[in-house]
Order: structure tokens, then sequence, then C-alpha cells
């Protein structure tokens, strides 16, 4: 695992100075403490800081063909390295090393730009071309490796992290507008675009390519939720799925690096901590993070499959004041302002693993591909609701909307009070809406004070280009979008950020790409039903954990910011949310984060999302704004 860094001068030779290539090559540091390097060629500067995982003697790079004429630089893992490298040998390439690093750099020599499709990893990968002066930019299926880009006059710059681009001093640091208004509705800024106007972000499954001034992009897979489903028996599909799985846990087990796993005592961390188990000669190093607050705690579950499959059991509890005093710490390596403040306990969870092991595995990806929300029930649900009588309907609003608050882990008011938020939207917008934070409403009020005409509907750009999509089964929309945008740009940054922070390289065999292509074609009914998540996974690992396991609900990894608001976090509201300071900033209107505040502080409405998602941006603002 690492961290890249390069700029192209496409338009003449390279006249930058050295420094720059350096000053945003250690920008990197914490995702390559191990070492560095860097190539300079008449066009090109590439830039590489190294977490050594495989090969740590020979592995180190920007890496180079035996013409020394293309030169590749790498961050993440290709699982399939060996055989590569094997099938490459027997069509006469030679090898120096013994790192999966250089299978790239003869796979592009001998497939071209189709080389990205023979790879199963998670990457995002820089080549420079130097016979056909051609720059190449890809990025794995599901964008589990960050890597941003952006074009100055005459030049093309990327890098793994935002901070790295903002060395550069042709890099502007003017902020999208559009951007923040998407960060304020998805508490996140989905890509291709960052908060940033001029730095963009490489889709998953993207390949970008400058050659002779020109670029070209395309997208090289799809999660093929298009595809008809498969005609195959329950039993038969989840033993098909148990096969796969321990199949991608057994690829991302390979490591010269001490290796464990997260394990929150959900059923997808279980089950790959299991599988490890089962496929390890020793005791697998299990890591869990606890809570003092007990309606937030998970390590009960966790302490027993940890029990049940003999792992060797590390945790560690944790108050609230411990994850607020690692917030701004957290903050500075975000790059963006970043709204899921589970961040929080990913970055303590990752701090923690680091301690004993350089690689863990995780379950991150289960929920989008097996159906694991809650929302894709409230789906569901939602069709019964929207058949009833209008007034049946008024009447039930009425009650649902005079639920007291609650403070409790996301108590049955401030789920009723979702769904019927969704009301009347197309399918698409009522999964979003559901999940989000502030309404297109809520924007128009905040930013009116910044901006005299709000045009809020571009938020749903990148949602409508998804839900355009020939989907087979309406019930497998959801989960598409989720994978496409929820999971890729939150879950995937969270877990990336929180444990490069700490130099630590996370895997997740749940997105592995046989497991998802299979999983997309299986029956929607298998996985989710009224009431049912992930059934056919449940199916699938039965055997292998216990039943309380197995059929315990969800509970996300979060954290009481509701309570805190009210008390622990009371300083920094007024600090960075005061009525002086917002007027003073001019981007948002004081009068009506007041009220937010006000309301949420007397109990009067529940405004958790919106407060931590205004609170996250102003602590961000004040690093990089």
């Amino acid at each position: 695992m690492c961290g890249i860094a390069g700029i192209y001068s496409y338009k003449g030779r390279y006249g930058e100075s050295r420094a720059v290539i350096e000053k945003m090559t250690e920008a990197l540091r914490s995702r390559g403490p191990d070492d560095k390097g860097f190539y300079e060629g008449d066009r090109i500067a590439l830039g590489f800081r190294r977490l050594s995982i495989i090969d740590l003697v020979t592995g180190n790079q920007p890496m180079h063909n035996e013409e020394k004429n293309i030169w590749v630089v790498f961050n993440g893992e290709i699982y399939n390295f060996i055989e590569l490298r094997d099938e490459l040998q027997r069509k006469g390439h030679e090898f120096l090393t013994k790192a999966d690093t250089e299978v790239i750099v003869h796979c592009y020599e001998e497939y071209g730009e189709g080389f990205v499709e023979h790879l199963d990893g998670m990457f995002s990968i820089g080549i420079y071309d130097e016979k056909n002066d051609r720059l190449v930019l890809a990025r794995d299926r599901f964008g589990k490796k960050p890597l941003h880009y952006a074009f100055l006059d005459g030049q093309l710059v990327f890098a793994s992290e935002i901070k790295s681009m903002l060395k550069h001093p042709g890099i502007s640091r003017e902020m999208n507008t559009t951007s923040l208004m998407k960060y304020l509705h998805f508490e996140y800024v989905p890509a291709p675009n960052t908060i940033f106007k001029g730095i963009k972000k490489l889709m998953p499954s993207e390949m970008l390519v400058c050659e002779n001034g020109r670029l070209r992009s395309r997208l090289y897979w799809d999660i093929p939720y298009g595809a008809e489903k498969m005609k195959v028996g329950f039993d038969e599909a989840a033993s098909e799925i148990r096969r796969l799985l321990a199949k991608a846990v057994k690829k991302r087990m390979i490591s010269d690096v001490p290796i464990g796993v997260f394990l929150s005592g959900g059923i997808d961390s279980s089950s790959v901590a299991a599988l490890m188990a089962m496929e390890s000669g020793s005791k697998v190093k299990t890591f869990n993070i606890a809570f003092t607050n007990r309606d937030y705690d998970e390590s009960g579950p966790a302490e027993d499959v940890a029990l049940h499959i003999g792992s060797e059991h590390n945790e560690q509890s944790f108050s609230p004041s411990t994850l607020l005093d690692v917030l701004p710490e957290i903050t500075d390596y975000m790059d963006e302002p970043f709204a899921d403040p589970s961040v929080l306990p990913t970055y303590l969870l990752s701090k923690m693993t680091r301690e004993k092991v350089t690689v863990a595995l995780g379950g991150d990806g289960g929920d989008e591909i097996f159906g694991g929300y809650p929302t894709y029930n409230a789906h569901r649900l939602y069709d019964y609701y929207s058949a009833m009588p209008g007034l049946i309907k008024t009447a039930v609003k009425g009650v649902i909307e005079s639920l007291p608050v609650s403070s409790g882990y996301f108590g049955i008011d401030f789920k009723l009070k979702r769904f019927i938020s969704g009301d009347g939207l197309p399918d698409g917008e009522r999964h979003i809406t559901w999940m989000s934070a502030l309404k297109k409403n809520e924007i128009k009020e905040l930013l009116k004070a910044s901006q005299k005409d709000v045009e809020v509907d571009v938020i749903y750009g990148e949602l409508a280009k998804y839900a355009g999509q020939s989907i087979t089964a309406k019930a497998d929309l959801p989960m598409y979008i989720d994978a496409k945008m929820y999971l890729q740009d939150d879950i995937l940054v969270k877990v990336d950020r929180a444990s490069m922070a700490v130099s630590l390289e996370v895997r997740a065999p749940f997105l592995d790409k046989e497991l998802t292509e299979y999983a997309a074609r299986v029956p929607i009914d298998y996985k989710t039903s009224l009431f049912g998540t992930k059934n056919i996974l449940k199916k699938a690992v039965e055997d292998l954990l216990p039943k309380r396991i197995i059929n315990r609900s969800k509970h996300g990894f979060s954290v009481p910011i509701n309570v805190w608001f009210r008390n622990e976090l009371k300083p920094l509201i007024s600090e960075y949310l005061g009525k002086e300071r917002l007027k003073k900033e001019g981007i948002f209107d004081a009068d009506y984060v007041s009220r937010l505040v006000e309301e949420h502080m007397s109990r009067k409405k529940e405004h958790r999302k919106n407060l931590w998602v205004l609170l996250m941006f102003q602590i961000w603002k004040e690093k990089y704004g």
C-alpha cells in the first residue's frame, strides 16, 4: 500500500523544480512511511511513498520495464499477480522482482490499455509510456484506492490525496459551490467532483488516457445488475456464494507482513473472520473497539464470535471524550468535508490494529452486495404505504410527526420520520433522501446568504445517471445506487483515509469481482424480503457462526452525536456555528443555523445529521478553505 503522485507536461518538457514533486510526495508520508522514490523524464515526474507489504526488499517504485521506457507508480494490491507473472513469463517477459507492481509493467507491455481488465485487486495506477508519450491513469472496480487529478495549462497533475495535489503551485483552492450543495445533502462529495473546483476524482473502474495533448476515458467494468437473473435454487446459490467468499478471503490473506481482521460482531466481518480462521495455520488476530455508551457498543457479539472461532482477540474501550479528542486529528486526513461520524471509531480501530499488524481484512461491501440495510426493506414497505388512501396517510403522518425526540441509537421516531420524508419521491430520490442530511428546500434556506438563486436540482446529477441504468429488478436499484455512491464515496473513503492515516492496509473480500458479479445475478428475493435482509448470505455461512450472530439485527458502526450536541459538543457548536462567525464568513444563513441549533438543543426536533454536516464543513474550512 502506497501513495503516488505525478506531473505530466503534455505540451512540452517538464519544467517544474524537483522540489514540487518532492513536496507532493512528502504529503503522502502516512500512506507509505517505509520508503520513497522518484523518477524524472523529459515530460514526466513521478513520486512514490511505500508501505511495504509484498516483496519487502526489491518492490520499490517508480518501477520500469527492461528498456526503461515504461514507468509505473501504483497504490494497492494485485491479488492474482502470481498467476499473471507466470502467464507473462511464458510469453517471454523477464522479471527482476517478486513485487506485484512489476506485473502491471509487463501486463501493460503485453496488452496495452487492456491491461487493467486482467488485474484482480484494489489499485490506483499511473503509467507513463515514454515511447508513445502517453500517460494512463486507472482505478480499481469499486474505487477502494483513491486517485485525484487536475488539468493545468499544459500539465496533468495526479495524486492519491488532495493534500498532495494542493502542494502543486498551479492548483487553486477555489471551492466548487455545486460540490458544497451535494455535500450538504449526501454528507460527502460524490465523484467525479471534489470540493475544489479544479480537482477531479478518477471514477471507480475508469481509465483516463492523455496522449498528444488529448484526453479520453472509458469505464471498463460495472456491477451486472442489468444482466438476466440466474435460474438457480436458493441452496445451490448459497453454496456457490460460500465458495466464492472463501476464495476471496484466501486471496486477500497473501502478505509478507502480519495480518488481522476487523471484527464488529456483525455477519459480514464475522464471516470474514471465520473463513480466515479456517484458512490460517495459526490463530487469527481479531480487533474490535468498545464504547462506554452501551447503545452504541458491539463488543459483546464480537467477543462471542472471537471465542467461537478461537481467535486472538484484541479490544479497547473508548469514552465519548476519546472520540472527540481525535476529531481535529482525523479531519487533517480527510481533505474534503466529510460527515460520516463513524470515521472516528474507524480511525481509533485502525490505530489500535496497526500496533500489531500491517494488513487487516474487513466486512465492507456486504450490505450493498447482499442487501443488508434496513432501507431496502423500507422500499418494500413503502409500496404498501403509498397505496393507502390519502386520509389515512395524512393521519399516519400526523402521528409520526408528533412523536417525541429520542436520544438512543436511531430510535423509532427517527426512523419513522425519515420514512415519511421520502413520500411521493421517485425511487432513487426517495432512497437518497432517507439517508441524506439537508433536503433540497433546506439547502436553499441555508445558502440564501451567499447565493441569491440556489439551483439545488444539480445535486442529483450523479443519481440521475445511476437511476437511469437498465436494472432487471426494481428492488436492485437501491443496492446499485448505494454501491455507486454511498459505498464508493463514503464507506470506502472513510476506511481508506482512517486506515492510511496510521499506515494500515485494509482489504475487502466482499468486493471481490467474481463474488459481486455472481451476487448481482442472484434473484433479488434471495437477498431481501419485507422483513429480512442478507437471507442468502446468512444461509451461506450458517455453519460458521453462532445462531445469535446469524439472526442478529444490523447495528451500524456509529457514535452518539445527537447526545453529544447537547453535552460534549456544545463548545464546538458555539465556536463554529455561532451567529457572528457565520455572518462574517457569509456562506450559511446565520439565523437559519441558529434555529436548527435551538430546536435540537431543546429537543423540539431532531437535527443530528444537519448539525454534524455543518460542523464538519466548518472544521474542514478552517484547515483547507
